[in-house]
C-alpha cells in the first residue's frame, strides 16, 4: 500500500456517515444529540447536498446507523474467475429485502440503535413522507456502547450490541419490521449469545477490560461477526460464527422415541473461528463490501487464493501502521507503515518521540467497493487514501495480476459500480491488453447481455485508455461512439408507425432492416425503400434537433477526410475506420437525416463547400457506404480500394473540413498517481496539472485560453468565459449546461435522458462560473 493523497479537514461534531447502498445519491447522518438526517443531491450533482429528512431521538445518542437491505446481492465465485459466461463468475443471490412495497419494490428507509437500547425504524413512502417508529431492542434496557447492524437473506434485521465490558456478552437481536394501518411496526427477538474468548482465559481473563470494536463481516452476513477487545496499549481480535448444531439426546430418550434424520433438534450456537496474538491498540477497522460468500468450511480455499482483493480486512493502529488480515482467518497478508509510525532506532528519538505526544492514527477508515482502495480520518483530522495492491505486497506475475483486475472489471461491468479504485493499479503497459481481454469476455457473453452492457463496456474502455499516452486518442473514439448510440436511439425513437395496427417491428426496426439490405451508394434508392410517411414530424421537432444532426453530418465528414490518414492509431476517428457497427449507425442516420430535409430543409447539416451545385450528402453517403462495405463483416475487414481514397483526398478541396470538439485528456485525479508518489490535495480547491505535460502530438485535443467552449451533450457554443452555470462529468470531463434553454419536447426528451447521469455514466458535479 502506499499514500496517495491528503487533505486537511475535520468533523465539526461527532457523527459518522453511512452511504446510500442503491444509487448513491443519498446519504446519512447522525450524531450524539440523537438528530438523523437523509441528505440528498441537489440536481443530481455529486457536490451539492442538502437535507431534505429525518428522524430523531430526543437526547439519545445513535451508535448505529444503517440503510434497509433493498434484496439486492450478486455474488462473486473466485473459484470460477477463468470461466467464460458471466452467469457463472457472478450470481444474483436469493435475498429478501427488509421491507417491500406493493408488488414486491423494495421500500427504502433507515434503522438506528441509541446508546439507551432502542431501535428507530424511518421509512420512506413514495408520496415523500416519513414513517417512524421506535422500540427496545428488549424488555430491560440497557447501555449500548457499540452495535452494528446486519441483514439476512429472509428479509430480517441483525442488531449486535455490546455495553463496553468484556465481561459482559455480546447481545444479538432479530428485528422485524413491518407496516401495519399506514404505521411504522417493530417487532425484537433474542437471539443467542457470546462472551468474547479471551475472557474465559484464565491467562487473559482481565488483560483486555473492553470491547472497542464490534462489526459484522458483511451487512448481508449476520453469521459472522468480528470482535476487538483491548487495554490501554494491546488488542486482540476474535472472528466469530454462528451456526446450527444438533442438541444431544439422552439415551433414555433415544430408547423411547429414537431421533432419526431431520427430527433430530437443533440449536444455534456462536463458534470461535479464528483469533488473533497479542498485538497493539487497534484504533479503527475496515471491512470489505466484495459479496465473496466465505464460511468457516472455506478456510483451506481461502488460504489458495488469499492474494484475490476483497479477501481482507483493514485494521489500523495507534502506531499509525495498517495492518491487512484476511477476513476469517486473521493471519496477515500485508501492511503499511506510516511515515509517524517508524519504529525509533536510537534512545535520542524514543526520548524526542516521548514528548511530541501521541502518534497519528486513523480515527475511522473504510474499505473501496473492490478492496483497492482505502480512505480514512486520522487524529488530525486529515482526510487521507492509501492504495493497496491486488498482490498485497506480494510478488505476482503479470498473468496473474491482470487476471484479477479484469475479474474486478467485469464485476464492476455488470453490477454497475465505478471502478475508479481499479484504475489506480493499472499501469500504461496493462492498458492494451486489459482492454483486449475485457472486448474478448464481452463477446463470448449471450446478444441480450451484450446489449444490456454495450454502453457500459465503452465507458470502461475509454476511462482505460486514458491511463496511457498510446492509447489516448481511442478516449475520443470511445466517447463519440457513445454519442452515437445515443443519438441514434433518440432519433429512431421519434419515429412512429403510420398506422396503429403495424406488424411488430417498429420505424426505427425497419430502418435498419432496409439499410443493411441495401448496399446501393445512391442515398434515394435507399430512401425510397422506406414509408416515408413514418417519419414526418413536427417542424419546430425537426428544428430543434439541428445541433445533433450537425454533428453526424461534422463527424461522417471528419471520417472520410481521416481516411487518407488511416495509418496513424493517434489520430481521433481511427478505430471508427474499421468499425463496421458504427459506420452503419451514420448510414442510418444520413438516410434518415435527408428525409427529414425534404420536410424542413433548414434542419440539414450545413456544409461549407465550394460549388453551390453540388449535393454534399450524396456524396459522402457515397463515400461512407463504399468504406462501410468494406468492414461491415467483422469476420472479413477488406481494405479500402485506391478509388475510395483518392476520393477522400479530393475532400478538402470540396468541402471545408469542420473542427471536432474533443474531450480534455487526463483532467482526473487517477491520470496523475501513476507514478505512485503521494499526492496532497485541498477541499474546494481543483488538483491543476500536477506534473503533467501534454505532448505536442495531442495538440488537437487541448483548447487555448479563450477559445469558444462548446456543450459536449446540446453542441451548442458557450463562448469563451460562459455565463451560464455548467456540470461537468466527474469520469470523462464532458461539460454541460446546468439548466436547459430548450421548450421542445423532442429536445427535452435528449436532455432527460442525462439528467442523473453523464453519457459515460459519470456521476455530475457543479462547475463554477467561467471556468477554464
Amino acid at each position: 500500500m502506499e499514500w496517495l493523497c491528503s487533505s486537511p479537514g475535520g468533523w465539526q461534531r461527532p457523527g459518522f456517515l453511512q452511504g446510500c447502498v442503491s444509487a448513491g445519491s443519498r446519504l446519512l447522518s447522525a450524531d450524539a444529540d440523537g438528530h438523523i438526517k437523509c441528505w440528498s443531491m441537489t440536481d443530481h450533482l455529486a457536490n451539492s447536498w442538502e437535507n431534505t429528512m429525518g428522524s430523531m431521538v430526543e437526547g439519545d445518542p445513535v451508535v448505529a446507523l444503517s440503510w434497509l437491505h433493498n434484496g439486492v446481492k450478486l455474488a462473486l465465485h473466485v473459484e470460477k474467475s477463468g470461466a467464460s459466461n458471466f452467469g457463472e463468475k457472478f450470481s444474483r443471490v436469493k435475498f429478501s429485502p427488509s421491507l417491500t412495497l406493493f408488488g414486491g419494490k423494495p421500500m427504502e428507509g433507515w434503522i438506528a440503535v441509541t446508546i439507551s437500547g432502542l431501535v428507530t425504524v424511518s421509512l420512506l413512502k413514495p408520496n415523500g413522507q416519513v414513517l417512524t417508529s421506535t422500540e427496545s431492542l428488549c424488555r430491560l434496557r440497557c447501555r449500548v456502547a457499540l452495535a452494528d447492524v446486519a441483514f439476512t437473506g429472509g428479509g430480517n434485521i441483525v442488531v449486535a450490541t455490546s455495553d463496553g465490558s468484556s465481561a459482559s456478552p455480546v447481545q444479538f437481536y432479530k428485528v422485524c419490521v413491518s407496516v401495519v394501518n399506514e404505521k411504522c411496526k417493530i417487532d425484537t427477538e433474542i437471539l443467542p449469545s457470546l462472551f468474547m474468548r479471551c475472557t474465559t482465559d484464565p491467562a487473559r481473563k482481565d488483560k483486555y477490560p473492553a470491547i472497542t470494536h464490534l462489526k459484522f463481516l458483511a451487512r448481508d452476513m449476520s453469521e459472522q461477526v468480528l470482535l476487538c477487545a483491548s487495554n490501554q496499549n494491546n488488542s486482540i481480535v476474535e472472528c466469530w460464527s454462528l451456526r446450527k448444531e444438533g442438541l444431544p439426546v439422552n439415551n433414555i430418550f433415544q430408547q423411547i422415541s429414537p431421533v432419526v434424520g431431520d427430527k433430530q433438534p437443533m440449536i444455534l450456537k456462536w463458534r470461535i473461528l479464528s483469533a488473533t496474538n497479542d498485538l497493539d491498540r487497534v484504533s479503527a477497522v475496515a471491512l470489505p463490501k466484495l459479496p465473496i460468500s466465505l464460511t468457516n468450511t472455506d478456510l483451506k480455499v481461502a488460504n489458495d487464493t488469499k492474494f484475490f482483493p476483497g479477501l481482507g480486512l483493514a485494521l489500523a493502529f495507534h502506531d499509525g501502521s495498517v495492518h491487512i488480515v484476511h477476513r476469517l482467518s486473521l493471519q496477515m497478508m500485508a501492511v503499511f507503515h506510516g511515515s509517524s509510525s517508524q519504529r525509533p532506532v536510537d534512545e535520542q528519538t524514543i526520548k524526542r518521540q516521548r514528548t511530541t505526544g501521541p502518534l497519528v492514527h486513523f480515527k475511522a477508515m473504510q474499505l473501496s467497493w473492490t478492496s483497492l482502495a482505502l480512505a480514512g480520518i486520522d487524529s488530525h483530522g486529515k482526510l487521507s487514501m492509501l492504495r493497496i495492491s491486488p498482490s498485497m505486497g506480494h510478488v505476482l506475475d503479470m498473468n496473474t495480476s491482470l487476471r484479477h483486475l479484469l475479474f474486478l472489471l467485469e464485476y464492476c461491468m455488470v453490477t454497475g459500480y465505478d471502478w475508479w479504485d481499479i484504475l489506480l493499479h493499472v499501469q500504461p503497459n496493462m492498458v492494451q491488453n486489459l482492454v483486449e481481454k475485457l472486448h474478448e469476455e464481452y463477446t463470448r457473453q449471450s446478444a441480450a447481455l451484450q446489449q444490456v452492457l454495450a454502453t457500459r463496456i465503452v465507458a470502461m474502455k475509454a476511462s482505460l485508455c486514458k491511463l496511457s499516452s498510446s492509447t489516448i486518442a481511442r478516449v475520443c473514439d470511445y466517447h463519440a461512439k457513445l454519442f452515437l448510440i445515443a443519438i441514434s436511439c433518440t432519433l429512431k425513437s421519434l419515429l412512429r408507425p403510420h398506422f396503429l395496427n403495424t406488424p411488430d417491428k417498429s420505424p426505427g426496426d425497419r430502418l435498419t432492416e432496409v439499410c443493411s439490405k441495401i448496399t446501393d451508394i445512391d442515398i434515394d434508392k435507399v430512401m425510397i425503400n422506406l414509408k416515408t410517411e413514418e417519419f414526418v414530424l413536427e417542424m419546430n421537432t425537426l428544428q430543434s434537433l439541428q445541433q445533433l444532426i450537425q454533428w453526424v453530418g461534422d463527424f461522417v465528414l471528419y471520417l472520410l477526410a481521416s481516411l487518407p490518414n488511416q495509418g496513424s492509431p493517434v489520430r481521433p476517428g481511427h478505430s471508427f475506420l474499421r468499425d463496421g457497427a458504427s459506420l452503419g449507425m451514420f448510414r442510418e442516420l444520413m438516410v434518415v437525416i435527408r428525409i427529414w430535409g425534404l420536410l424542413k430543409p433548414s434542419c440539414l447539416p450545413v456544409y461549407t463547400a465550394t460549388s453551390d451545385t453540388q449535393d454534399s450528402m450524396s456524396l459522402l453517403f457515397r463515400l461512407l457506404t463504399k468504406l462501410w462495405l468494406c468492414c461491415r463483416e467483422e469476420s472479413h475487414i477488406t481494405e479500402p480500394d485506391d478509388t475510395l481514397i483518392d476520393e477522400c483526398c479530393l475532400l478538402p478541396s470540396q468541402l471545408l473540413i469542420p473542427n471536432i470538439d474533443w474531450l480534455p485528456i487526463n483532467d482526473g485525479i487517477i491520470s496523475k498517481l501513476q507514478n505512485k508518489q503521494l499526492v496532497r490535495l485541498q477541499f474546494g480547491k481543483a488538483p491543476g496539472l500536477i506534473g503533467h505535460t501534454v505532448s505536442s502530438q495531442f495538440d488537437a485535443f487541448v483548447r487555448a485560453p479563450g477559445q469558444p467552449k462548446i456543450d459536449h451533450l446540446r453542441r451548442l457554443h458557450l463562448g469563451a468565459y460562459p455565463t451560464e452555470e455548467c456540470k461537468s462529468c466527474t469520469r470523462c470531463g464532458c461539460v454541460t449546461m446546468l439548466k436547459s434553454p430548450n421548450k421542445v419536447t423532442a429536445v427535452k426528451q435528449w436532455e432527460q435522458r442525462w439528467v442523473k447521469n453523464c453519457l459515460c455514466g459519470g456521476l455530475w458535479r457543479r462547475m463554477p462560473l467561467s471556468y477554464s
